[in-house]
């Protein structure tokens, strides 16, 4: 089969590797998906970059944990009738060395749930770690009916999912976005209020526009560098969801002002998720899509063979929504 694949770590262009690899069977427990798609994801490019040191210690690595395609076999111990089934796919390649940036991938069961017709595959590919974040942010600590929700970073992908989660449920919901284009994504997607990040007096604006209410539940893009600013705005035994902190990656946390706070401090990264939290997620995620309640924001489509491309795009950080390969049409 044709993939991905890189043996050392380093810049996109100067490891990521295309070209013939033999293809994998399905395991015990497995199934064997042939996939149309698989999306990059940021966590992607820094295991390229050697977040994981010991990484390639078993051998090369094919990239990605999120795609879409079509079960073309099963594992023991797994049922013939998902051979045909159409899926996305999560935690791909986490704890293993091959991932979706390829023609085929065998991956537990579990980690192929079946993808609705109305959804694409293009769509399929944005599901694992955007969405799936998303909604462990938002519910990880009970319902959010009738709460305020801020989502800073309301336009990238986790942000984006996290907005339309809260709001479908009843929360009203407050964005942060830094331009025009972003806060009409927001407002879209069901944000009531928004925010500039990059205003120095965004904490006063958003309690201007609440009439002094602070908010219930926080879903941070950037907890260190944001987090000064939200503890103006959260109120006491609040909840702070956040599943990333590049600006500051030991950040400083002034222990007796949120303690005082009552202020909960909860870290989601979707390949640490407890099996429950991931089957609440994928059975959300399915009825959504099935009511075409979801929206999705696909940035690029690249083909495979360009996957350094992709990952250039990531890298930037200047792209809304998601970079997805292309792999088959079949």
């Amino acid at each position: 089969m044709k993939a991905i694949r890189f043996e050392t770590f380093g810049p996109a262009d100067e490891v990521l590797i295309y070209g013939d690899i033999e293809t994998p069977v399905a395991g015990p427990g497995e199934v064997l998906v042939k996939l149309h798609t698989s999306a990059v994801n940021p966590s992607d490019t820094k295991k390229r970059m050697a977040s994981f040191p010991d990484l390639l210690d078993g051998g090369y690595i094919i990239p990605h944990s999120d795609g879409a395609g079509v079960i073309e076999a099963v594992g023991k111990g797994i049922s013939e009738s998902r051979i045909g089934e159409r899926v996305f796919t999560f935690n791909a390649q986490y704890g293993r060395r091959f991932g979706t940036a390829a023609e085929y991938v065998a991956l537990p069961s579990a980690h192929a749930p079946c993808l609705p017709d109305p959804a694409s595959f293009e769509v399929g590919a944005c599901l694992g770690i955007p969405a799936m974040t998303a909604h462990r942010c938002v519910f990880a600590d009970g319902s959010v009916n009738g709460k305020t929700v801020l989502v800073t970073g309301g336009a990238g992908r986790v942000g984006f999912y996290a907005i339309q989660w809260a709001a479908l449920s009843g929360a009203r919901v407050i964005a942060t976005a830094s331009n025009d284009a972003d806060a009409d994504a927001c407002r879209n997607a069901g944000a009531s209020i928004i925010v500039n990040h990059r205003d120095a007096g965004w904490p006063e604006a958003l309690l201007a526009a609440t009439n002094g209410e602070k908010v219930d539940r926080v879903v941070e893009v950037e907890f260190g560098a944001n987090l000064e600013n939200v503890l103006k705005v959260i109120g006491t035994s609040g909840v702070i969801a956040t599943y990333s902190s590049t600006a500051e990656k030991e950040p400083k946390l002034p222990f007796l002002k949120m303690m005082y706070l009552d202020i909960t401090i909860r870290m989601v990264i979707v390949y640490a998720m407890p099996d429950d939290a991931k089957d609440h997620a994928v059975s959300d995620i399915q009825d959504a899509l099935e009511a075409g309640r979801l929206q999705h924001r696909i940035a690029r489509l690249i083909p495979l063979s360009d996957c350094a491309a992709a990952h250039r795009e990531i890298e930037a950080g200047e792209v809304r929504g998601s970079v997805v390969l292309k792999i088959s049409d079949d």
